[in-house]
């Protein structure tokens, strides 16, 4: 694919985003069209996100799974950046989002960090991973397929923003030094029980997320310097870390809880409007 397919591509994307039209086939279906492009096409949304004042803030994970990996040919998992107007942070243990112009929407549980400073290194294990965070919430992430079917590749989840519609963070604890031991042990055990209008749906675990948020986030550093040396995870930028259970259909008047336990989080409850 040349430049200018990369730049009609990006257009093409970011209007199924602003107006939420599905996109008829996905760009993986595209000649030519494979990982390296689908990152061209999001560094070009990116820079026009931002010139329209909507600051990237963080950025979030796909395939934190090493057994989808080996079925799609990845050597690593993918990410796309979240944004200032996409990423919301609860009231205590409660929130409320309006949608707009949804396509096909799911709900997932992550967890979520805070970096006090960049990561710079790869191959670090979990402890070395949250010494560079600040603080690690529950959250919801809610996700929005252009393609028919959720049909799509790795490089098609890259290149449509990571699927990302909004980030909504749960009340936050502190990484304080002497909790990093605790959390290295309670990060891949702890649970998350997901209720839907007060029935419950599914419990998920830690285990999920690359065996540990923590090493999901460790491996998320360590493939971003590897693909972008000059573009590490920085100070103040947010992480959502990989879905802990299956994602959901939702739509707009649904009720999400997400329960914790095995880490000091409280619950967090989702109005969709």
């Amino acid at each position: 694919m040349s430049q200018t397919d990369v730049e009609v591509l990006a257009r093409e994307l970011l209007t199924a985003r602003e107006t939420g039209q599905m996109v008829s086939a996905p760009p993986s279906a595209r000649p030519g069209f494979d990982l390296n492009m689908a990152y061209e096409v999001e560094a070009m949304l990116k820079r026009s996100r931002e010139a329209s004042g909507h600051r990237a803030v963080g950025r979030k994970v796909g395939y934190a799974n090493k057994a989808m990996w080996r079925v799609l040919k990845l050597e690593t998992l993918v990410w796309a950046h979240m944004y200032e107007d996409t990423v919301h942070q609860s009231d205590g243990s409660r929130a409320t989002l309006t949608l707009t112009r949804p396509c096909s929407l799911k709900i997932e549980p992550e967890i979520v960090f805070g970096l006090k400073q960049p990561i710079l290194s790869e191959g670090l294990d979990a402890a070395a991973a949250l010494e560079s965070t600040d603080w690690l919430a529950i959250g919801f992430e809610i996700i929005d397929c252009p393609f028919p079917d959720w049909h799509f590749q790795p490089s098609d989840f890259v290149a449509s923003f990571g699927l990302h519609t909004a980030l909504v963070i749960g009340e936050r604890i502190q990484i304080k030094p002497e909790l990093i031991a605790t959390l290295v042990s309670e990060l891949p055990r702890f649970q998350v029980r997901m209720l839907k209008n007060g029935e419950f749906v599914e419990e998920g675990s830690g285990k999920n997320s690359l065996r540990s948020p923590a090493l999901c986030l460790a491996e998320l550093a360590g493939a971003i310097v590897r693909r972008f040396p000059s573009q590490p995870l920085g100070v103040g930028e947010i992480v959502s870390s990989g879905t802990l259970t299956a994602g959901h259909l939702t739509q707009a008047g649904d009720l999400w809880t997400a329960e914790v336990n095995g880490l000091p989080l409280p619950p967090l409850t989702l109005q969709l409007k």
